[in-house]
């Protein structure tokens, strides 16, 4: 897809006069105002509606009624960009042209994702399950003055629940097509001072049919477990001292590699683990609200490749090895003038890789200070807010024994959002963000295993990218929709170069990209005054420009199109039944599946897939709790699609789910 010619900011100036027609014909009642949802995901706690970014909330209640077992499941039906999904618990998303690190750590994805406002250390989605999962917060864009290095395309951040009201707990079975097996446990509450959500959940699955009715063998897994905990001790009514833990693991994930040369014995163990201390206050006037933080993680990685099913050509029965040890700290101080509120921080943050192959051990240090600002005028309805990041990074190469370089970047962002009226709003967003220089990068020395000589450079910049946007949002007690135009500009892509008889990096690449992405839902039920919610709502993505100009060609793996369209329906008694669409557009891909080498580039075409999900109370036995029974059925067409040339999707799959809540 070559570049287009668009006029956006006219496009949507045109949209201004009949959104306010709209908005003043609507019997609207006077307690009705843009979106009351508060969001973290900025760092701070802010109203929805005072935001100058493009954001994506994903409600309790659509994790609930989703089929999804996991937050990249839960985005691929969402349609927020392009997904990357292969067999064997492994997704990774793209916003805006740009994609999580799709294994290992999180330090070369160009979309970061958050736990409860801190780096996950991974970039892979599978390895977060929604079963303690409160919401999710998507930042569409830039989101480096905040977060640093890789938010990019965007920031995902998953908030886990915290325990609130009176004690309850939730046992849940559900069995499903291919063998598939989970049970879990729930618990949430509180108590005086003290509050506690927690989960476990073990799942195991067998290998799958494609929608063609072929058998993907070794596509299934022995067994995946997730632990996840929050809890808090609240003192003086405004402060809390809380801990968040959260496990996963997964043992003998099957590795299939393409299904026309499908291996039968390759597998693969993946955990990730951490635990986070929090102290949260906040004044008696309110004016003054601060966090401390620390945390620690690892995420690790396995892979086992026997040779005697090697339908690849590669295997060689050694195992390899990939762990990343995370410590971190957050401190932030925020102050609130009414018409104005300030927000200084300091991040800290240090990474310990270790590998099987080279380099065996690296370290990535970062020490960061944020200031955010945000000020009101003309009656709170005029928003401008901003904010300076100053990154200072420390990497070095330990084994084999390489160099150790430092760098540094500073990051700036500016918004402003003007709220026309009570249900209608406009922004307008600029912001910066980079991707720091890998150890290797930097910092390597040494000779592979097969004798070539990796040195690194110095002299390297961050990838670095400027994001201009605007857009409109509209909201009423019924309806919900927003549409926003983006422009990126990306430079100093970081590509393996040979240098003389030397293997080293350079700053090579430049890109844009832009496009439209929006939002509608419509509660009819609430138009009409149902007793039920029936709610049709749609999402969508649509990239007009794809270009990398330094080769004036598309740029590879990213979708055009991407979006769902779907019907939500509850009757706030224990019924609730929906049906969802996602959409995944062609992309310009490398076949490799082909053999060929280079590997030609080829047209992988865009496809549909439909879900359906329904849930009902059956039994209410009032102070013994009671029992909803709920069935769901994915790829509801029995599709034959693949996210990943070469590693199709299940076929259609049944899930029938028991749930005792007490």
């Amino acid at each position: 897809m070559k570049s287009k010619k668009y006029t956006p900011l006219a496009l949507l100036s045109c949209l201004v006069p009949a959104l306010c027609q709209a908005a003043d014909s609507l019997e609207i009642q006077p307690e009705v105002t843009l979106d009351e949802v508060v969001v973290t995901a900025g760092r701070i706690a802010q109203p929805l509606k005072e935001q100058t970014i493009s954001m994506t909330v994903i409600s309790e209640q659509e994790i609930a009624i989703s089929p999804a077992r996991n937050v990249g499941e839960l985005l691929a039906e969402k349609g927020v960009g392009s997904i990357k999904k292969y067999p064997g618990a492994l997704t990774a998303v793209g916003i805006r042209g740009f994609k999580t690190a799709t294994h290992g750590n999180d330090l070369k994805g160009h979309v970061l994702i958050l736990l409860n406002g801190r780096r996950a250390g991974t970039g892979n989605l599978s390895k977060i399950i929604t079963k303690n999962v409160e919401r999710v917060e998507i930042i569409r864009g830039p989101g480096a003055v905040q977060y640093g290095s890789a938010a990019m395309g965007g920031v995902v951040n998953v908030i886990t629940r915290k325990g609130s009201t009176t004690p309850s707990a939730q046992l849940q079975s559900r069995l499903g097509s291919y063998g598939y097996d989970e049970n879990s446990i729930m618990a949430s509450g509180a108590q005086e001072n003290f509050d506690m959500s927690a989960s476990f959940s073990r799942s195991s699955m067998d290998d799958y049919d494609t929608g063609d009715g072929e058998r993907f063998y070794n596509s299934g897994f022995d067994h995946i477990d997730s632990y996840s905990v929050n809890a808090g001790y609240t003192f003086r009514d405004t402060q809390r001292i809380g801990v968040i833990y959260n496990r996963y693991y997964a043992d003998k994930i099957g590795s299939p590699g393409y299904l026309s040369s499908n291996d039968l014995d390759n597998t693969k163990d993946s955990a990730n683990h951490s635990i986070d201390l929090i102290y949260d206050g906040t004044s008696a006037d309110r004016r003054h609200s601060w966090q401390l933080r620390s945390f620690s993680g690892r995420d690790k990685d396995s892979w086992f490749d026997p040779t005697a099913s090697n339908a690849s050509g590669w295997d060689n029965n050694i195992p390899a090895r990939s762990r990343t040890e995370q410590d971190g700290a957050q401190a932030q101080l925020s102050m609130d003038f009414t018409t104005m509120s300030l927000t200084a921080g300091v991040d800290w943050l240090k990474y310990e890789i270790k590998n099987t192959w080279n380099p065996t051990r690296t370290e990535y240090e970062n020490s960061a200070a944020f200031l955010l600002a945000k000020a009101k005028f003309m009656q709170e309805r005029l928003i401008i807010d901003g904010g300076l990041r100053y990154d200072a990074f420390d990497v070095e190469v330990i084994e084999p024994a390489g160099n150790d370089e430092d760098d540094t970047n500073i990051t700036s962002h500016v918004g402003l959002a003007w709220l026309v009226s009570d249900t209608l709003k406009l922004r307008a967003h600029y912001g910066e963000a980079f991707i720091m220089p890998g150890a290797d990068e930097l910092a390597a020395d040494y000779f592979s295993t097969w004798g070539t000589h990796y040195v690194g450079n110095p002299e390297l910049k961050p990838e670095s990218s400027r994001t201009y946007e605007a857009g409109i949002d509209f909201s009423t007690n019924e309806i919900t929709a927003n549409v926003a135009y983006f422009y990126t500009r990306f430079k100093d892509k970081i590509e393996s170069v040979a240098s003389g008889a030397d293997q080293s990096w350079d700053n090579v690449g430049r890109a844009e990209l832009s496009g439209f992405e929006g939002e509608f839902s419509w509660d009819i039920g609430a138009r009409f005054d149902w007793p039920w919610e029936v709610r049709p709502y749609a999402n969508f993505v649509y990239l007009d420009r794809l270009e990398d100009s330094e080769n004036d060609e598309d740029l590879k793996y990213i979708s055009d199109w991407n979006g769902s369209v779907g019907l939500l329906a509850t009757d706030y008694e224990g019924f609730s039944a929906r049906f969802n669409v996602s959409y995944s557009g062609e992309q310009t891909i490398e076949d490799w599946e082909s053999g060929a080498f280079p590997a030609p580039v080829i047209k992988k075409g865009g496809f549909v897939v439909a879900d359906f999900s329904l849930s009902k109370k059956i039994v209410d036995l009032h102070t013994y709790g009671s029992f909803t029974l709920a069935g769901e059925v994915t790829n509801l067409f029995d599709r034959d699609y693949a996210y990943v040339k070469g590693y199709p999707m299940p076929g259609r799959s049944v899930f029938v789910t028991l749930t005792y809540d007490y």
